[in-house]
């Protein structure tokens, strides 16, 4: 608990904290609202056209099926809160305060242990948007009177795992570089561009490696939205089966990530 009371004074005081989380606050139910009308506007066009695309996709942002939708498109900007954990561990050496806990008497392991704690409370402010943004479009649509509210509610903590390992990867990125910009730079752009790229040429080159690759072991934990399935059903069902493996890899790849961190900073000259 004073681990977490010290990391909270820092990280209250650190404006970047704020305005990063505000971005994130904004852009997560933004971009799902954007997605919604998107859907409203092209399912209630006059004609044929819009009575298809309804039976094609049917509600993908009725509950439960929201759970599911909403973890999807949200768990694509997860590079935002990425940003806070980057800076903020980037910090901790630009400015030395990782030296000055040490001299406080910290041992390595509680200052390691205290990142670590940063890392999981920026996952469960994401998660609570997550489930706030999908209890809000919950109320502007009509439930399902044949399912249960909570039937794909799963979704939340494969949602919170997947954001976890995904930042304890941006936090790795910015522990081993130490200068923000350009830890911000390679996280970015292995994020946005690399791995997207490799899982793309991998697939078409039907090379199975591509789905062990770090971030897409926790992107296979929320499979796209249902409505996927009717352009490959095969596939989507293969998908569902596979979850519950990367459930596994997830956690295991983010525990070697940070035994690394832990072995390096235990190594590593203050």
């Amino acid at each position: 608990m004073n681990l977490l009371k010290t990391e909270w004074l820092k990280l209250k005081k650190y404006p970047a904290f704020w305005l990063i989380m505000g971005l994130t606050a904004l852009s997560y139910p933004g971009v799902n609202f954007i997605f919604q009308n998107i859907y409203y506007e092209e399912t209630h066009r006059k004609g044929q056209t819009g009575q298809l695309l309804q039976i094609l996709m049917g509600n993908p942002f009725k509950i439960p099926e929201a759970w599911h939708t909403i973890a999807y498109s949200s768990s694509i900007f997860v590079f935002i809160p990425a940003v806070v954990v980057i800076m903020f561990i980037s910090n901790e050496y630009t400015y030395k305060t990782n030296r000055q806990n040490i001299i406080d008497g910290w041992s390595r392991n509680q200052f390691m242990f205290a990142k670590m704690l940063d890392v999981l409370m920026v996952t469960l402010l994401v998660t609570l948007l997550y489930i706030i943004i999908t209890v809000i479009i919950n109320f502007t649509n009509p439930a399902n009177p044949f399912a249960s509210a909570w039937d794909q509610s799963y979704y939340i903590p494969l949602f919170t795992l997947q954001t976890f390992a995904q930042l304890s990867i941006a936090f790795l990125v910015g522990y081993l570089v130490r200068k923000a910009f350009i830890s911000l730079g390679i996280f970015v752009f292995y994020f946005l561009i690399l791995e997207n790229v490799l899982v793309g040429w991998l697939s078409y080159k039907k090379i199975g490696v591509y789905k062990y690759l770090p971030l897409e072991i926790s992107d296979r934990l929320i499979p796209p939205p249902a409505f996927f399935r009717n352009l490959n059903p095969e596939g989507y069902k293969q998908e569902l089966a596979e979850i519950n493996y990367h459930v596994l890899y997830t956690i295991i790849l983010t525990a070697v990530i940070w035994l690394i961190c832990f072995r390096v900073n235990s190594r590593r000259d203050l």
